[in-house]
This record gives structure tokens, sequence and C-alpha cells, in this order.
């Protein structure tokens, strides 16, 4: 008999504070029924504290609510009114502060009402989880765990479970199916020890950071500058990211580690620094302040000189020199250059790593249990591009190894305790092999997790040095365009390989091969990138030489080409689905458009958003639109129509897969999948469902309505209005005039029947003359040299 399915219907968060309110927004972003609970309101409507939450959530940024609407689908409730709601809750978050006696004081309050089956859990930063299960009941107590998210919950992929000693197995392995799947997270046990692994570490690097800084005299935004994205790190940094999270919650978690390991040899650096605690003393607790270590006055960015107790002004880079060295792409050779370096700066950076590197291997055994778990908690948990044992195997294990032992013995590192004897093992070449990742407590290598959840991430994350995934057989693979696989069941998947997957005449000869492939050998097709983004669009640089000898019919037959792509998606004899990811802009925006479905990333950025670069979606982008207004359309084309055309002339971007739908880039039957690493196994899941169903294209539209002229000049009365009062510049209006013409159908009378190809030629022709008019062209232009729009 079968094991019974593990079911979550409803959830409830307790503490409607900053990290529960985002929580619970994050779980009706996945559709689950959620409750919020707080303390009774002292005045008018009990549910006051979670109703006010629930509408702040409205004006977070970044967003936790991926549909505006979604704040509707969470119900307020308080602990006087409504603890018998708790009775049909699969899982109770509880999330409130960092209060060991409050916890304590909740779990008495609401353990009589939870389910017989209701799993509940702490989102803890790092209280003990053994402790707080004292509190519990004992027949709660296998039904208890920690479950640490991360600030932003929508955001930040990583999710901590922290078992008990009374947690029961398959209660852990329920919650972690759930946290994957349905969340989207990436999961990592966890130990019940300080801070867990991400925050123990990452915590740490950061105190480091902060120490080696006073130690070289390295200015605060020169820190942030070396320590953000030329270290493959978010551009917040080292104090940026201290201003994010709250000055007086990071100082809380230092307190942490400083009252919960005295007899880490590292213990005298669990402390709040003098000009920290004189920060948070006055209030100034970072972003939520507007004032913490940086602030801003007017237009100017200042921050704190700890030396001199006062702000300064803030913009200050790394050396050159050391920036030169950060470049240099050989690990080995950078570390080499960073510790022989006699620059404050690059002295600095490698004491950084060398600090950290220490504590990871001294620590390794009691924190994590195993490399692996510790490398992606601080990928995922602090946006790392690379973990801290990966860096050292990359930079070469032994050399690395035998600098720290030399620091060690002068003195110059932040604790003189011994590298543990398994780092130093002459033959050791890393901690990530192939088949499994070190486990320094019981000296074994641990494989993968074999959760029956895993078995849908075709493509999970890995760390350096294990096996890359086996995707399937390369069928082609063409210089700069496609490369396209199988793995012998039906489904022919096809990758761009261009840089940020864009799209010029590679792709397009490369998609158009797999589809003919597609069609002679397979049962579907699925476009899938190895990585975000789906697409920036189409190669505006590809088009550079005939741009530049006017070559205007080498383009216009660029452009027809990228049309017909789009259509022989749409039209082909086999299913086609698009998995996305990330940024789908422009013209990989009307790939997806055009697909008979698309597995969309709950993170999927998309929009057509050509005018930003003087021209308009001419990729089938226009005619989609135009297309799908007549087919919504009750009688009123324009009204249809209205809508679509502002989405291309604002360049209006969905900041989710759901706003993508709403806006109508993403069709309201195509599928959202909160964790990308199960992207691939979704789309194929689908395609061989459209497949085995007996697929057969759309017929194609013989004639549908357009609103003509008469509707195109009912948009235009709208841009005068906009252009006279400034909000559009008088390209600008020259752009959504042409995009106006062509989504109306051109110079026809209103209610014409006409044929996508008849819109595709006009949005070919307004594309082209776009291309050849210099205020397009100078937009071009900035766009390709700085990354940034130009509006002119």
């Amino acid at each position: 008999m079968s094991q019974a399915k593990f079911n979550v219907r409803k959830v409830a968060v307790l503490g409607a504070g900053v990290m529960g309110a985002q929580i619970a927004a994050h779980l009706v972003n996945a559709k689950v029924q959620t409750v919020l609970f707080d303390l009774p309101a002292k005045e008018g409507n009990k549910n006051g504290i979670a109703l006010k939450a629930i509408a702040g959530l409205k004006k977070l940024k970044p967003a936790p609510l991926a549909g505006r609407d979604r704040a509707d689908y969470i119900t307020p409730a308080n602990y006087e009114e409504h603890l018998h709601l708790l009775q049909d809750c699969d899982l109770v978050i509880e999330a409130i502060a960092e209060r060991m006696d409050w916890k304590a004081d909740l779990y008495q309050k609401v353990a009589p009402h939870l389910g017989a089956h209701t799993i509940f859990a702490t989102n803890t930063s790092g209280l003990s989880i053994n402790t707080l299960a004292q509190a519990c009941p004992d027949s709660l107590r296998p039904r208890f765990c920690g479950v640490h998210f991360f600030n932003p919950p929508r955001y930040m992929h990583l999710v901590e479970i922290i078992p008990c000693l009374t947690s029961d197995a398959g209660v852990l392995d329920n919650l972690e199916r759930f946290l994957v799947t349905t969340l989207g997270k990436g999961v990592v046990r966890a130990k019940d020890t300080p801070n867990f692994v991400a925050n123990r570490i990452g915590v740490f690097s950061m105190l480091a950071t902060i120490a080696n800084a006073e130690k070289y005299g390295i200015r605060f935004d020169v820190v942030d500058d070396l320590t953000g994205p030329r270290l493959g790190r978010p551009k917040s940094a080292t104090f940026r990211t201290a201003d994010v999270v709250g000055l007086d919650t990071f100082a809380h978690v230092v307190k942490t580690m400083q009252d919960t390991l005295p007899n880490d040899p590292w213990h005298g650096l669990f402390k709040t620094p003098a000009w920290l605690a004189a920060l948070i003393e006055k209030g100034a607790l970072g972003q939520k302040t507007k004032c913490g270590i940086y602030k801003k006055e007017g237009k100017q960015t200042l921050v704190l000189d700890p030396a001199k107790g006062e702000y300064v002004n803030a913009g200050e880079k790394g050396d050159d020199a050391v920036k030169a060295i950060l470049k240099e792409t050989n690990p080995a050779v950078k570390f080499k250059k960073l510790r022989d370096s006699q620059h404050p700066q690059a002295q600095f950076l490698w004491a950084c790593f060398r600090d950290v590197f220490h504590y990871i291997a001294y620590h390794l055994a009691d924190v994590a249990d195993n490399a692996r778990d510790l490398d992606l908690a601080i990928r995922w948990g602090f946006g790392w591009s690379v973990g801290p044992f990966e860096t050292w195997q990359a930079a070469g294990w032994q050399q690395v190894a035998g600098w720290m032992q030399e620091d060690i013995a002068a003195g110059h590192s932040l604790s003189q305790a011994a590298l543990p004897a398994w780092a130093l093992e002459a033959d050791r070449a890393g901690v990530h092999f192939a088949h499994g990742s070190y486990n320094a407590a019981q000296g074994t290598l641990a494989g993968r997790s074999t959760l029956d959840v895993y078995q849908r991430q075709l493509a999970p994350a890995r760390v350096l040095g294990e096996d890359a995934p086996q995707l399937g057989e390369t069928v082609f693979e063409t210089e700069g365009g496609v490369r396209a696989f199988t793995s012998g069941d039906g489904v022919l998947v096809v990758s761009f390989t261009s840089k940020a997957h864009a799209i010029g005449p590679a792709v397009i000869e490369g998609l158009n091969k797999a589809i003919d492939l597609a069609e002679a050998q397979y049962k579907a097709l699925v476009i899938w990138q190895t990585e975000e983004p789906f697409s920036v669009g189409a190669d505006l640089q590809s088009m550079m030489p005939a741009f530049m000898t006017g070559n205007w019919a080498a383009i216009d037959d660029t452009v027809r080409q990228f049309q017909n792509t789009s259509m022989r998606l749409r039209y082909s004899l086999v299913p086609v689905v698009a998995a996305s990811q990330g940024y789908a802009f422009g013209g990989g925006c009307e790939f997806l458009m055009h697909c008979d479905k698309v597995v969309a990333a709950l993170e999927t950025y998309i929009g057509l958003v050509e005018v930003g670069v003087g021209l308009l979606p001419g990729g089938g982008g226009c005619k989609e639109f135009a297309l799908r207004a007549a087919q919504e359309s009750r009688g009123d084309v324009l009204a249809a129509l209205k809508d679509y055309f502002m989405a291309i002339a604002t360049a209006k971007v969905g900041t989710s897969a759901l706003e993508g739908q709403a806006i109508g880039y993403l069709k309201k039957t195509d599928t959202v999948v909160f964790n990308v690493h199960e992207l691939l196994y979704v789309a194929k899941q689908e395609a061989l469902a459209m497949a085995e169903a007996g697929y057969r294209p759309p017929l194609k539209a013989k004639g549908f309505p357009v609103a003509g002229r008469s509707g195109a000049a009912s948009i235009k009365g709208q841009l005068v209005n906009m252009l006279e009062g400034n909000f559009i510049s008088k390209h600008d209006f020259t752009i959504a005039s042409l995009i106006a013409d062509v989504m109306t159908g051109g110079d026809l009378e209103a209610g014409t029947l006409v044929d996508e190809q008849w819109l595709l030629d006009l949005e070919r022709k307004a594309f082209m003359s776009l291309l050849k008019n210099p205020l397009s062209q100078a937009r071009i232009a900035n766009m390709l040299t700085t990354g940034k729009p130009l509006r002119n």
C-alpha cells in the first residue's frame, strides 16, 4: 500500500511582523490558503495589527506579493478570537520576535488548538530548536522543528530545516517536499547550533570583513566596492547589507553568537563595534530608518567614518591595481597576487578570504552535515555566486591551506586555532568531488538527498567538482546559436548559447533547425535555458555591420526571418513549450507569446520593451496583441486593444509570472512554477501531455477584425494629451503613434478583417522606419554603449 499523500490545504503564520507577513505573502503567491495571526489590537478591530501588516505588504519593495490582489487572500486573525482556526491547518509557522520566553508562552497557548497531524515550525534565525521543543507538549514534539526563511522570503532561495531530537523523519520529509515544490525553495537540513548554517558563516564573514577593514584602514564605501559584485556577491556587499538587514537585527544575531558560543576560538570577534552600537543607540538602524551606515542628504549619499564619528561623502572605489587583480580569471593566480601584494586593499581582501576559510574548515563538522550544504546555504541565503569552500578549492586547496598555516603561525589571522587535520591531508584536493561532498564529522563523502521531490530537478544547483547533470545526448550544436539535446523521452530540448541568450541570426537558424528535427523525429520541442535569463531579446549588435553600411534589405530580411520563426513556433506540427526564468524581454517575450504553452518560473520578468531602444516589437508582438484583442473583444476591438497598446507603448514589464499573466504577455493557461530547478521537468511533462493527447496546431485565423484608422485616431488623441502634458517626448509620440497604426491594422475601416501576415508586414515596415530614424539610432547606440535607455 502506498504512503498517504501529504496535502497542504491551509497554513497559519503566527506573528504579523516583517518576516511573518512576508512569509504569508509568499504562501498566497503559491495559492496556499493562509491565516495571519497577531495579538488582538487594543482599540478598534481586534484584527487591526494583522490587517495593518497585510496592507503594508502592498507598499514594500521589493514586492513580497507576486500579484497585488494576492493580499486579499490572507485571512487576518488574532489569538483572542480565532485560535479555533488552527485546528484544520496542515502547517503552522511561528514567526514572532526572537525571545525564547515569548515563544514558549505562545506555544502553551496554541498547542491545544492544533490538529492531530499539524506540523508546527518555528521561523527562528538562531535560537535553539531543542530548547524551544521543551515548551511543546510531548504529543507535539514529533511534529515540531525549525524552518528558517531568509529575508525577503519571496526572493531568497534558502530555507533551513532544523530538526529537534524528537522530530519525526516523515514529518521533515513532507515539510521539505512542500517547501521545495510549492514554495520553490532550496532546502538545507541544518544542525541545531547557534544561527544554524548560513547566518553562522555569513555573519562571521561580515564580522571578519569589519575587523579587517579596521585593521587595514579601508573606508566602508571602498569595502563595499571591493566585496560586492567584484567577488560575485550582491551589490549591497558588506555594510550596505547590514543597513538593509537592519543594524539592530544584525547586532541581535551577533549577540546570539556572543551569548551561545563562549568556547568558539573566534569569540572575541562576536561583539558589536562601538560605532555600530552608537548608531543603534540613536535610532539609526539602516534602510528602515533611512539612516544607518549610509544616509542620503538630498542627492548626496554619505557614509559613516568611524574614526571621525561623522558622515563623509560616499562613492570612493577600490584601487585600480587591486581591481585588476580581481579581474584575473585563474583563481590560483588571483589569490597568489592578492597575498603577495603590499597594497592594503589587497591584503585586506586576502585576510577576509583567509579568515572565512579558516572558520569554515574549523567548524564544518559541528555546523553542517557536509561542505555542499554549507556552500549552497551561503549561495542561497547570502547571494554569493560561489560558496566559500568552492572558492578555496578553485584557488588550489594545498596552496591556500599552506598560506593559512603560515598566517596562523605568524599571528596574522583572527584566531590561532589550528586547522583540522582533514584540511591538511597531503593528498586533499578539496571537499567537493564527483560523487559527493566531504562530511567532516564522519570523514566520508555525502551524496545528494534521495528524497523523491528532487527527481523533479533535472538540472539542480551544483557545486564545483560535482558531476555535471546528464541532461541528455547532444543532437546538434551551433557556435553562438543553440544546443539541442534529448534524453530519449521523445522530447527535443533546445537551449540558446549566445550571450544573455540574445536572439541573433545564429539563434534563429538553430531554432528553425530544431523545429525541423522535432517535426521529423520527436514528439515535442521544449525551449529551455541552462541558466537565466530566458532572453534579453534581439541581438542588436549583430545588426551593426548591415546597419553601418546601410544594408537595409539585409536587416529587413533578418526581421522577416524573426517573424517567420515566431510563426513556426505557433504553427509547428509538434507542441512547443518554453520554460522561462529571469528576463524575457523584447524578442524573447515574442517567442514566448507564440509557443503553445509557457512554463514560467515565478521570477520571470517579462515585457515588450523595444520602445526603450526607439523601436517597436518586430518579431510578432504587435500582431499577437492585436490578434488577442480581436479574439477577446465582444464587438469593441478598440476597448480590448487599449491595455495591450499601453503595455507596448510604455514598455510595461511584469515583475513576476503572475503579473505577466495579468498584463497579457503570458496566457492565463500558462503554468507558473515556483522552483526554477523544476522548470525543465514540468515543461517536458506539459509537452508530452499535449503530444499524447494527439496534438494538432491551431487553425490559422483567416480573418479577424481590427480597430482601423478611427481606433488609431482615438489612441493618438490620448497620446497628444500625454505629449502636451510633458509625460512623453516627441520621439516617444512618434514611436507610440506607429505602434497604434500597426495594432489597429493600418489605414483601414474599423472592423475590417485581416490576417496575421497583414499585421506582420505592417509591423516590419514600421520597425524599419524607426531603425532609420536618427533619434532611434541614438537610443540604440546609448543602450549598446552604456546598457541604459536614453529618453530623447
